[in-house]
């Protein structure tokens, strides 16, 4: 049996700041990293991988905080981490000196996740599934486990989930076939960022249209005059059926966020994504009543399952958008499937960055399977960026996301990749 002997860290990052693929109005200039994480085994041929996605400076600070939690998998059977991954989510997160630095929030936190999310891929890859069907075989009962019910059983109980998970699995066979056959609609934010000229913008969202796309996304939130001008152009671009939704990336105050939305005319807009600050809950709300019927998105800067429950309960959101390493990894995510499920609520992943299309693909199609089922609303949030840096790409067809069928949880980077933009000696960016 393999055991866990050690682990590693690396800061990955990739210059994307060069051509503004990734900006938008709070994040102008990213270079898209990876706090990268491998937990090594006794086998040779079997490790586990995970990473935190920032946007560069202080990607090493993230790394730091990884391998303080790192410890925690050295030692353990694979086997016995596959039958014990609850436990040992909670002891991650629950560490009772580390925890006082969020509690449940920020760096640590996100820390946490990658630690988790390596060993997914670790007892996944032991398994010789993918993470999806790894988790989508697993009974009601252990999924349950999986979950931290302290401080969401005001929205959900371990009974009430556990219930919600049995009627599901009356169908997991059906779906399971579907996914397989079918795959999960994607939407494209590839045109929309705030950097690209109207041209590009316009040329992209013409070719996403070409490719399938029924739903595409910009960024906004710099100019008033600016967005209705984007707008314009797109809608006129992509036409009257394809679906068009904004994202302010957090940078409005409440008010102006409502003024804003209501002040840019009749372009159909299916929603606006981080109106305003991730954790004002009460904004949030106040902000999906302003602006009806427009509806709002958000999620992928939420701390944790907490912030998640309050939105649901406040009636904030109607689009929920999980993040594969915002929060303590897959356990967390799950928490966030099941209260989305009990509260009717679709489940649209935000993707994009370094690995989060290949990893977060796992979780909506897990989603489907076996806790909220079909939902026309969800789409999975696609951005044509670094994919080929990863051992399993995203596989988009006809606008889906085709299930992965290798085993692991995706996060698996090449050899040559990490080691050629590891920051600041690899060289692509000695030779910058």
């Amino acid at each position: 049996m393999a055991k866990v002997t050690g682990f590693k860290t690396v800061d990955v990052r990739f210059p994307t700041s060069r051509g503004l693929d990734g900006s938008d109005a709070m994040n102008q200039d990213p270079d898209y990293s990876a706090a990268y994480l491998v937990l090594e085994t006794d086998d040779p041929k079997l490790s586990g991988h995970g990473l935190v996605f920032t946007i560069g400076r202080g990607n090493d600070l993230q790394c730091d905080a990884i391998e303080l939690l790192a410890g925690y998998a050295v030692g353990r059977d694979v086997d016995d981490l596959a039958k014990t991954m609850g436990d040992f989510a909670r002891s991650l997160v629950r560490d009772s000196q580390m925890r006082w630095l969020g509690p449940e929030k920020g760096v640590t936190h996100m820390a946490a996740g990658a630690v988790l999310n390596a060993a997914w891929d670790l007892v996944s890859k032991n398994a010789g599934k993918p993470l999806w069907k790894f988790l989508a075989d697993l009974s009601p009962e252990e999924i349950v486990d999986l979950v931290d019910f302290r401080y969401i059983t005001d929205l959900i109980t371990k009974d009430e989930a556990l219930a919600l998970l049995k009627e599901a699995s009356a169908n997991k066979a059906k779906n399971e076939a579907a996914l397989l056959a079918n795959g999960l609609p994607a939407y494209t934010t590839t045109p929309g960022w705030l950097g690209y000229t109207d041209e590009k913008m316009v040329r992209l969202a013409k070719e996403a249209v070409a490719d399938g796309f029924t739903l595409i996304k910009l960024k906004c939130g710099v100019s008033l005059e600016d967005d209705k001008r984007r707008l314009k152009l797109a809608r006129e671009a992509i036409g009257p059926d394809v679906r068009l939704a904004i994202d302010a990336n957090q940078v409005w105050d409440v008010n102006e966020a409502i003024h804003w939305i209501n002040s840019l005319g009749d372009v159909n807009l299916h929603w606006i994504e981080e109106p305003t600050n991730p954790d004002d809950v009460v904004g949030h709300a106040a902000i999906a009543k302003g602006i009806a019927p427009v509806r709002v998105a958000t999620g992928e800067h939420a701390a944790n399952r907490i912030i998640f429950k309050q939105m649901l309960q406040t009636k904030a959101l109607s689009f929920l958008q999980i993040d594969a390493t915002r929060v303590a990894g897959v356990n967390e995510n799950i928490a966030m499937l099941l209260m989305a499920a009990k509260s009717g609520i679709p489940v649209c992943p935000h993707a994009g960055g370094v690995g989060l299309c290949e990893m977060v693909q796992h979780l909506a199609m897990f989603d489907f399977v076996a806790v909220g089922g079909e939902n026309p609303d969800r789409v999975v949030e696609f951005v044509d960026h670094l994919h080929e840096h990863f051992v399993v790409p995203t596989n988009i067809q006809r606008a889906r996301y085709m299930p992965p069928l290798l085993p692991g949880a995706g996060a698996e980077m090449y050899e040559q990749s990490v080691k050629d933009f590891t920051y600041p000696t690899g060289k692509e960016w000695a030779n910058a």
